[in-house]
């Protein structure tokens, strides 16, 4: 296990970079800034590693950024209707920090922390963190884990486990921006996309708050069932895409049940890596990094609209409180858990 200084954070609490690897040479960077991936390197089809997801070089870059680069998002990932939930007839007001609506916990959120490294192996490390009740608005104090495993089929696999003393809502994600041609190599609108979703969730305007709707993806440009570019159909005149200023949308994923199964597939065909996505989550954020501007990310790259694809796992946006969506909501001593795994190869 190789670990590095990552810098201090503004009130000068050291925070270190973690690399776990298997013996293929695929290595994953991980900060307990947050519990996020700061890299994920990989050989191509001609031998030449690739840092495939955008990152910065130490932590002030993190706890600066507003992009969410790998970041453990909780207790609460998406968006939140008017920034409020009820539960049991009390209604708990969060922070809005999105359009009138809170986002990914807002300002408080687990990206935020640093986590308590519990074990660390050579292709394994598992965090742990605390989060107060009413820390972020949520009643509740919620202890969460998440566990990173590298294996020697080169799969990244995620683990979240998470209790709380209250009744509350946890929904967990990693917004990792992905890009298969390397994390400094453009855009991803020629990465071949497939998803396993034939519905998704439309929107109300550019608030990005779904309508309640599960609705068909038939004849719309949200039909990934076949593999196709990712910018595709990013250009269509489509009232959806230009609320979301491109895709930013969640799938509703045609699961057979509530296992670990593959929900997509990424494919770039310049270096021939590809990356599977399994989840056991029944739902899956579409982003195409469209309100990245100028963000000056590691070894000098300076990222630009559309330079990534995130394919986030998770319940869907606000359904705590859309009563057509299964909820996130779960009693005091409930146990959360949940599974992603991203699986690369080449081809």
């Amino acid at each position: 296990m190789e670990q590095v200084s990552f810098g201090n954070t503004k009130d000068g609490q050291e925070v270190t970079n973690y690399f776990i690897s298997n013996c293929n040479g695929m290595k994953v960077g991980v900060t307990n800034y947050g519990a996020t991936i700061t890299s994920i390197k990989l050989h191509d089809k001609d031998g030449i590693e690739r840092d495939v997801v955008l990152g910065y070089d130490d932590v002030l870059g993190y706890q600066n950024g507003t992009c969410y680069f790998g970041a453990t998002v909780g207790r609460n990932c998406n968006r939140i209707a008017d920034a409020k939930i009820e539960l049991d007839g009390v209604v708990y007001e969060l922070e809005k920090n999105d359009n009138e609506n809170n986002l990914h916990s807002a300002s408080h959120g687990v990206d935020k922390k640093i986590w308590d490294v519990l074990s660390v192996e050579e292709n394994k490390i598992v965090f742990n963190c605390l989060s107060k009740d009413l820390e972020q608005d949520f009643p509740g104090n919620m202890q969460a884990q998440v566990t990173f495993e590298v294996s020697d089929e080169n799969e990244l696999s995620i683990k979240y486990h998470a209790v709380s003393d209250k009744k509350t809502v946890m929904n967990f994600t990693n917004h990792s921006y992905f890009n298969l041609g390397g994390h400094d190599s453009g855009d991803v609108l020629n990465h071949i996309l497939q998803i396993n979703a034939s519905h998704y969730t439309p929107v109300i305007d550019s608030k990005s708050i779904p309508t309640g709707e599960i609705a068909s993806i038939e004849d719309t440009p949200f039909d990934f069932r076949k593999a196709k570019e990712i910018g595709k159909n990013i250009f269509d005149d489509n009232d959806q895409l230009k609320y979301g200023n491109g895709y930013d949308h969640n799938l509703a994923l045609d699961k057979k049940g509530e296992e670990v199964e593959l929900i997509a597939t990424c494919y770039c065909e310049k270096t021939g890596l590809k990356m599977d996505v399994l989840t056991d989550l029944p739902g899956v954020q579409l982003y195409t990094a469209n309100f990245v501007d100028g963000e000056k990310g590691k070894n000098n790259a300076v990222y630009n609209k559309r330079s990534a694809v995130c394919l986030e796992t998770q319940y869907y946006p606000n359904s705590v409180n859309e009563d057509n969506f299964k909820k996130p909501i779960f009693d005091a001593g409930e146990s959360y858990d949940s599974t992603t795994i991203y699986r690369f190869s080449v081809k």
